[in-house]
């Protein structure tokens, strides 16, 4: 084929198949069928303050071996004076290189939890998976763009391991990297190691680490390029809206030092707390108690995760998936039904209720 013809082909592409074209490995998709470009989409709830631009698809990225193929680029903090670097309440010290180092991140309080697994302490360099414990921390808290795992059961642990790998538990947006790269890691870890992970999570208690405020503003913040909010300098406010905003308790401490012991605070609308409450325990009319499965106090039963004080981000992540159809695990028929006639303003109250309450 000539250069003409080439080119032809091409500009034809563009309007015949306009939704996906490629760079650089990752895929764009036209917003007009972007699920973060939809209507009722929580943006808040994964990390955006207006909706991607433009709308990148990793779902492809990384279906093979190799897990950190689908690691976006460029989110954490960098550093390379090699200027050692403290926290309170730590005898340790380490460089930003080091906190942040992907197969052996920095391990501030080593007696706040059992001795690591390898692979939550190192990963697996090999096939570029990342140590567990850079993400969901050493101790299990998680941050707001991934997930609280400390003190879930090993069953359940195990059953999501199985779900993520086998395509039953998938984010609704196809935007947040993380998501698939932690599915490629539920496909490459063996059993073994996977009884491990949740065997070692599971024995650590999840601690207070949320605080929930009602209010009208919330602090200026920025997004991060890996779904964490962040507050600015300064002092200024802004109308808070029909939006939850979680946000570091101390940006540094979170974003930089990635200090287990520092929370964070959400700031929901006036009046979620109160119809998050009634929605847990009556149904608020568009739903169920949520008692008959997670417990009367949200801390977990038999066939249900512990909910009760977990990030209010993490939990409107799963309702919302869970109402697209994107998680199909075990107990789905029980809780797609509870969840699919909540209005956005109910995801979010319950989102903000829920992790109001004590772990």
């Amino acid at each position: 084929m000539n250069r003409a013809g080439i080119l032809l082909l091409v500009w034809s592409c563009l309007f015949i198949c306009p939704s996906l074209f490629a760079q650089d490995n990752i895929v764009y998709i036209d917003p007009a069928i972007a699920p973060s470009h939809q209507e009722g989409f929580p943006l808040w709830a994964y990390g955006y303050i207006e909706p991607p631009q433009p709308p990148e698809d990793w779902s492809q990225n990384c279906l093979g071996t190799r897990p950190r193929d689908c690691d976006r680029p460029g989110g954490m903090p960098q550093d390379t004076s090699g200027t050692m670097l403290k926290v309170e309440g730590s005898d340790l010290a380490f460089t930003q290189t080091q906190i942040t180092a992907p197969f052996s991140p920095a391990d501030w309080f080593p007696g706040d939890h059992p001795e690591m697994p390898e692979v939550v302490a190192y990963g697996m360099e090999d096939i570029g998976m990342r140590a567990c414990a850079i993400c969901h921390l050493p101790n299990g808290q998680g941050l707001m763009q991934n997930a609280p795992v400390a003190g879930l059961s090993v069953d359940y642990f195990l059953r999501q391991l199985e779900d993520l790998a086998s395509g039953k538990r998938v984010t609704t947006d196809s935007h947040k990297a993380n998501g698939f790269e932690m599915a490629a890691m539920a496909r490459a870890l063996s059993p073994e190691q996977a009884r491990e992970i949740a065997e070692y999570y599971g024995s650590i208690p999840f601690k207070p680490w949320v605080r929930v405020i009602e209010s009208d503003t919330v602090p200026k913040f920025q997004a991060s390029r890996n779904g964490l909010f962040t507050k600015l300098p300064g002092d200024e406010k802004e109308l808070l809206g029909a939006r939850l905003i979680e946000l570091p308790e101390d940006t540094y401490n979170t974003n930089n030092l990635r200090n287990p012991r520092s929370g964070m605070v959400a700031y929901a609308p006036i009046g979620s707390l109160a119809r998050g409450k009634e929605i847990v325990e009556t149904g608020g009319g568009n739903s169920v108690a949520c008692a008959a499965c997670h417990g009367f106090d949200l801390r977990g039963t038999i066939i249900a995760p512990p909910i009760a004080g977990r990030q209010p981000s993490y939990i409107g992540r799963q309702l919302y998936d869970f109402q697209q159809g994107n998680r199909t695990g075990l107990m789905a028929p029980l809780m797609t039904p509870t969840v699919e006639n909540l209005t956005p303003a109910d995801l979010l109250a319950l989102s903000a209720y829920v992790a109001s309450l004590q772990p």
